[in-house]
């Protein structure tokens, strides 16, 4: 059973903002996921898996054998997604060994049902087909999935983390699934010569006792699960300073970012930071913290040009009305809402 205990989170050397993105995505899943983006063997995967350990505990709905709904309390899991997956096993569909043994149609949850309350992980998620990468995305946003088979339909919760990774060599994304991820964090090898040895020492310990290794972090690790607990529980209650909103929006339009997703990841994120220090309200320090995480890879050159053009036509047409005499345009009166 040893080969099957993951490796501890804090014995990862180095890579702050990788650590860093991903305990903020178990603090406040409305950040939008974390997309790891690096080239092999830097411990993406690594580090999620890692996850295991300080992952909060949550409250699930189930129905006992009279069919009453009961609460219980049981860790978050994380659900991983193989690359091979179908379109049917993501979103559910007919059970196909009932439709074949009983003669009858069931449908059952996907994976995306089952990533309900958990963590979802999808590694080298650019190499996913679009479709499959779609739906998933369309329940992030959703917190639902809907499954329709002929005249059955059926509705399930999906509202997860999520965590993808992919190695840039092998291809990007598409820019419209790249901007459904909160946060995005480039996994670079360490640099360091005295690091990258520690990485080695750290990884021989561990293949040669796991249990043992891991009991040196043990602690640490409880902590840091008491911590994600108690951050997610005050979060609601934390605001946001109106400088750290000021000074957010502020860097958002100076690097003309176009997506309206850029401020959710970056104050959400923002607020989620302030829980883990135990405050109740993030300020323009957690914004500074977060800000490469959540406006890293949004700016599009075309965008501007493409908005730089309709912008030269407005005024043409302007002048152009302007020198035929037109009447100035009446200012819009304000609607009440």
């Amino acid at each position: 059973m040893d080969d099957l205990l993951p490796y501890p989170f804090l014995a990862l050397v180095g890579q702050a903002e990788m650590k860093t993105a991903l305990i903020l995505s178990l603090v406040n899943p409305q950040i939008g996921g974390v997309l790891l983006i690096g080239p092999y063997g830097v411990g993406k995967t690594t580090a999620v898996r890692a996850l295991t350990d300080v992952m909060p505990t949550i409250e699930r709905e189930e129905r006992d054998e009279s069919g009453q709904v009961v609460l219980r309390r049981d860790p978050m899991r994380i659900i991983e997604l193989p690359l091979n997956a179908r379109l049917e096993d993501v979103v559910g569909g007919i059970n196909e060994r009932v439709a074949l043994e009983q003669q009858r149609i069931l449908l059952e949850e996907g994976v995306l049902a089952k990533a309900h309350r958990n963590l979802l992980y999808i590694d080298e998620i650019n190499m996913l087909d679009a479709r499959i990468v779609d739906a998933i995305l369309d329940a992030a946003a959703q917190g639902r999935t809907f499954v329709r088979r002929g005249p059955m339909t059926r509705l399930y919760p999906s509202q997860f983390a999520l965590v993808g990774s992919m190695n840039p060599e092998e291809g990007t994304l598409r820019p419209q699934i790249l901007d459904r991820f909160g946060l995005r964090v480039w996994v670079a090898p360490l640099g360091e010569q005295q690091q990258r040895l520690e990485i080695y020492r750290r990884a021989h310990a561990f293949r040669s006792d796991p249990a043992a290794f891991r009991a040196r972090y043990a602690d640490e690790l409880a902590r840091l699960r008491d911590d994600v607990a108690n951050a997610r529980e005050i979060l609601p209650q934390v605001g946001l300073a109106p400088a750290a909103e000021e000074f957010a929006l502020g860097c958002i339009q100076a690097l003309k970012i176009p997506s309206h997703r850029a401020e959710i990841a970056l104050l959400e994120a923002a607020r989620a930071r302030a829980a883990a220090d135990n405050r109740r309200e993030a300020t323009i320090a957690d914004v500074v913290t977060i800000a490469p995480l959540a406006l890293r890879q949004r700016r599009s050159a075309t965008l501007e040009q493409y908005a730089a053009q309709i912008a030269a036509e407005d005024a043409a047409i302007a002048q152009a009305l302007q020198q035929l005499g037109a009447p100035s345009k009446p200012s819009p009166k304000p609607r009440r809402t």
